[in-house]
C-alpha cells in the first residue's frame, strides 16, 4: 500500500455522547458501530472503507476522550480508550471533531481542540445535533476552537454534504487500495476468556483494549489482517467480538446489542474461533456459544487460550483434548489448539489451523469418490428396520461449499434416524478428513421432481 493511500484516512473524535458513532454509521451507510445515549459505548477504534462522492478513504470511529490531557486515572478501560484516540489521530490525515450544538461549548471541547492542533491533522467541527435550521446561529459558539464549523444533524443526514465535501477536498489524490475481503475469522466465546488479548498478540500491537474487567470489548471489532506479500499473501477479516453471556445476565440495552452483533458476527463469518479458558475449562455457556455456531453450519476452531496458567495443574494436552472432546463431543470434528496470549505460544499456528480449516470448508468432493464410500458404508452396517422398511441408497452429490453440502437420495427419508446420519458422516470423515468443517446430508426422495 502507498503512503498516498494510507493517508486517506479520516478520524473522528469528540468527547462522549455527542454522537460520533451516529455520524460513523451515517457515512458509512451501515449500522456498524453501536449508538446508545449512554455515553462509554465505543472503547476500541472502528474502522470500515467509506466511499463519499464516488471518493473512497478509510473511517475511524473513536471511544469518547473522558478526562483532561493532564489527567490521570487508574480505570484501565479510560487508558486504553484514550491511547485507541491518540492511534486514530496520528494514522489520520483529516479528523471530524463532533460537538453537541444544543449544549453548547464544554471545557472538555476545548481539551480535544487543543489536542488536535498539535497533531498537523487538517481538522473540521462537526456541531453535531443540529436538527432544524433554527440551531444553526449556534455554531458561532464553537469557531473558538480555530476550526472550521459545520451544523449537522449524523439522525437525520442533516448538513453532512457539506462537511464531506470540505473534508474530502483536504485527503490526498489518488485512492486507497480497494479492500479485500479475505477469509471472515471471528474469535468468539464467554467474557474475559482472552479473545482481544489474543487478537493483539496475533497482530503484534495493541488494537484493540484488554482488561481484567468481563465485558471491556462492547461491539464486533473487525481488523483486516495480512501475511505476506504479492499475489501469494494471506488476507483475513479478523474480527473482535464482546463476551457472549448468559441471556439471563445480560441487562442493559447495550449489553444486548453486544451479544447481538457477536452472533451477528459468527453468521457472517467463515471460520469462528471458539475461545476457552484453560483455568476455567468448558462451561454451560461455552456449549451454548458452541451451538450457535453449529447452527449457523460455520467452519470452526477451538482454542484453549491461558495455557501457561493452567499448565501447574500437571495435566498434558492430550489429557485436556480427551476431557474436553468428551463434554464437547459434538463438536468432535473441530481442531483442538492450546495456546497462551500472555507468551505466544502457538499463537501463530493457530493462524495455520485456521486457514486448514478455511480449505476445507471449501472442499469439493469426488462424486464417484463420494458415492463408493457411502455405498461401502450401507454395505457395512445396515440401516436399521422401521416399521418392517429400511433406509435405501441410489446415489449422492455435492450441491455446496461453505459448508459442505451432499444432497443423498434415498427410497424415503424418514427412515434415517439421526444415528444412522451419525454413522454416515463419520464414515465420510474417514475417508475426506475435513476437519473443522460441518457436512450437511440432505436426505431427498428419488421419487421427488
Amino acid at each position: 500500500m502507498t503512503e498516498t493511500s494510507q493517508k486517506r484516512v479520516v478520524a473522528i473524535v469528540g468527547r462522549p455522547n455527542v454522537g460520533k458513532s451516529a455520524l460513523f454509521n451515517r457515512l458509512t451507510g451501515r449500522r456498524i458501530a453501536i449508538v446508545h445515549e449512554e455515553s462509554g459505548v465505543t472503547r476500541d477504534r472502528i474502522t470500515a472503507e467509506a466511499r463519499w462522492d464516488e471518493q473512497r478513504y478509510e473511517l475511524i470511529d473513536t471511544g469518547g476522550i473522558g478526562m483532561m490531557d493532564r489527567a490521570t486515572t487508574d480505570d484501565a478501560i479510560v487508558r486504553g480508550t484514550r491511547q485507541q484516540v491518540d492511534v486514530a489521530i496520528q494514522d489520520a490525515c483529516v479528523v471530524i471533531l463532533v460537538t453537541d450544538i444544543t449544549s453548547g461549548i464544554v471545557p472538555l471541547d476545548k481539551e480535544v481542540a487543543r489536542l488536535l492542533r498539535s497533531s498537523g491533522s487538517k481538522v473540521f467541527v462537526a456541531a453535531n445535533k443540529a436538527d432544524n435550521a433554527g440551531l444553526d446561529g449556534n455554531t458561532t459558539d464553537f469557531e473558538v476552537l480555530g476550526f472550521p464549523v459545520f451544523p449537522v444533524s449524523a439522525l437525520h443526514g442533516r448538513g453532512v454534504d457539506t462537511l464531506m465535501s470540505s473534508v474530502i477536498h483536504e485527503l490526498p489524490e489518488g485512492q486507497p487500495a480497494l479492500a479485500v475481503d479475505g477469509l471472515k475469522v471471528a474469535v468468539v466465546g464467554r467474557p474475559n476468556v482472552g479473545k482481544s488479548s489474543y487478537i493483539n498478540r496475533l497482530l503484534g500491537s495493541s488494537r484493540v483494549i484488554v482488561s481484567e474487567i468481563p465485558g471491556t470489548t462492547r461491539d464486533s471489532i473487525e481488523i483486516p489482517f495480512v501475511i505476506g506479500e504479492g499475489p501469494s499473501a494471506r488476507r483475513y477479516r479478523l474480527i473482535d467480538t464482546a463476551g457472549m453471556r448468559k441471556v439471563g445476565k445480560v441487562h442493559s440495552s447495550v449489553e444486548r446489542f453486544s451479544l447481538f452483533r457477536a452472533e451477528q458476527s459468527i453468521e457472517r463469518a467463515d471460520v469462528v474461533v471458539l475461545m476457552l479458558d484453560a483455568e476455567q475449562g468448558p462451561a454451560v455457556q461455552d456449549k451454548k456459544i458452541a451451538a450457535t455456531i453449529m447452527e449457523n453450519k460455520k467452519g470452526c476452531v477451538v482454542i484453549v487460550n491461558k495455557w501457561d496458567l493452567a499448565k501447574g495443574n500437571k495435566v498434558t494436552p492430550q489429557e485436556y483434548e480427551k476431557a474436553l472432546r468428551r463434554v464437547m463431543f459434538f463438536l468432535d470434528f473441530a481442531p483442538i489448539l492450546f495456546v497462551s496470549s500472555q507468551s505466544g505460544l502457538n499463537v501463530r499456528k493457530s493462524i495455520d489451523v485456521i486457514d486448514q480449516v478455511a480449505t476445507q470448508i471449501s472442499t469439493e468432493l469426488t462424486t464417484g469418490l463420494l458415492n463408493r464410500i457411502l455405498y461401502d458404508a450401507f454395505d457395512r452396517v445396515q440401516p436399521p428396520d422401521i416399521h418392517g422398511h429400511r433406509l435405501k441408497f441410489y446415489y449422492a452429490t455435492q450441491t455446496g461449499v461453505r459448508p459442505v453440502r451432499l444432497r443423498v437420495f434415498v427410497n424415503d427419508p424418514k427412515r434415517a434416524p439421526p444415528s444412522y446420519r451419525s454413522y454416515l458422516l463419520n464414515s465420510l470423515r474417514k475417508t475426506f478428513g475435513l476437519e473443522g468443517a460441518p457436512i450437511i446430508l440432505d436426505f431427498r426422495s428419488s421419487h421427488e421432481p
